[in-house]
């Protein structure tokens, strides 16, 4: 499998319950609403919102606020000050220097938010395939980069695809307040949304072909694990489900939706697989004291990071008064917050070998 640095020699037991808790709220909840929005297309806004609104508690903001413990466990098994300092410089330099382009730029901050996002979320995802669900087809460098790109892009380009006006206006919400404009932007043109709609669905096609190549030819004879093959199941079976849920259901609803209770769960099941107790107490089957452990990990941070959304709403230069629009500057800081959590993501990334492949194409 190739991805190390958790708590144990062998902490399969809750890793496998993690992942069967992930997979549980992550499908549930996609599977749920493709079918109610076919039956209701138009769900009323403030319930389009409801998620976006509950992440900055429910999984979302808590999921990168215990990143003061997660890097140092990941590199030295333990917390300790040298560690927390590291992740505390990152976050006020990366996220200090990426709040100034917010009010300097306002439009090239929200652009790089997405790349950002699209980046970070394929990360997350890779992680999950290969620690958690066994995805031996991506024990490969040129597979990982495909997986991180498509996986990436199913919530940052597939909404653009299906609701170009909508995702036009959750991007205002973001620049609005800067008093800085998207309209001129090419991308919402629909050439130019129809080219990439088209390119990323036959990079999407070519990353399960590929997966799949390497499943029978290579991965499956050599190691003589039928793992392998469900594992691309399930990459593929995902990278599906996610086509048509971010094409059908409305952005905001969507990326809500996702956020919590798909890429938030996914990570916290990660770091949770960092610390020994929580581990233990996994694999005899015990929930709260993970569960409670994680909350009281993530309080004060969470707290911190709503001081930062209150602290933006004082000092924007335009006011804000609409749901959308407060919404939009909870990204904002949730953007400032993103920069310095991806770069601990990659730090993570580098101590449990998740770009160390055991397997060459």
């Amino acid at each position: 499998m190739g991805v190390t640095g958790d708590s144990t020699p062998d902490p399969g037991n809750a890793r496998r319950l993690l992942g069967r808790a992930c997979l549980g709220f992550g499908w549930a909840s996609v599977l749920a609403l493709v079918p109610l929005v076919v039956a209701v297309p138009e769900i009323p806004r403030v319930y389009r919102y409801l998620p976006l609104v509950a992440s900055a508690m429910l999984f979302g903001m808590p999921h990168g606020a215990v990143d003061y413990v997660a890097g140092p466990r990941a590199a030295g098994g333990r917390v300790d000050l040298r560690g927390v300092a590291t992740v505390t410089v990152l976050y006020i330099f990366l996220g200090g220097a990426y709040l100034g382009l917010w009010f300097l730029a306002p439009v090239p901050a929200a652009v790089f938010f997405v790349l950002l996002t699209w980046f970070h979320w394929g990360q997350g995802d890779l992680y999950a395939l290969r620690g958690l669900f066994g995805g031996a087809h991506v024990d490969d460098p040129t597979q990982a980069a495909l997986t991180v790109l498509v996986r990436g892009g199913l919530p940052m380009l597939v909404p653009l695809v299906g609701f170009p006006g909508r995702y036009r206006e959750v991007l205002r919400t973001f620049v609005d307040p800067f008093d800085g404009s998207v309209e001129a932007l090419w991308l919402f043109e629909r050439g130019p949304r129809l080219a990439m709609a088209a390119v990323f669905g036959a990079v999407t096609l070519l990353t399960l072909a590929r997966g799949y190549r390497r499943v029978r030819r290579e991965v499956a004879p050599e190691t003589g694990d039928g793992d392998a093959r469900r594992g691309w199941r399930l990459d593929a079976a995902e990278t599906v489900l996610l086509w048509v849920y971010f094409l059908v259901v409305p952005p905001v609803l969507a990326v809500g939706v996702y956020f919590c209770l798909w890429h938030s769960l996914r990570h916290i099941a990660r770091v949770v697989l960092l610390d020994r107790t929580s581990v233990e107490a996994l694999s005899e089957g015990r929930w709260l004291l993970p569960t409670g452990k994680f909350a009281l990990e993530a309080a004060v941070p969470t707290a911190l990071a709503l001081g930062i959304v209150g602290a933006l709403w004082a000092v924007t230069p335009s006011t804000v008064g609409t749901l959308a629009g407060a919404t939009g500057l909870y990204l904002v800081a949730i953007a400032v917050l993103t920069l310095p959590h991806t770069a601990v993501v990659v730090w993570l990334d580098r101590e449990q070998g998740v770009w160390s492949f055991a397997h060459r194409a």
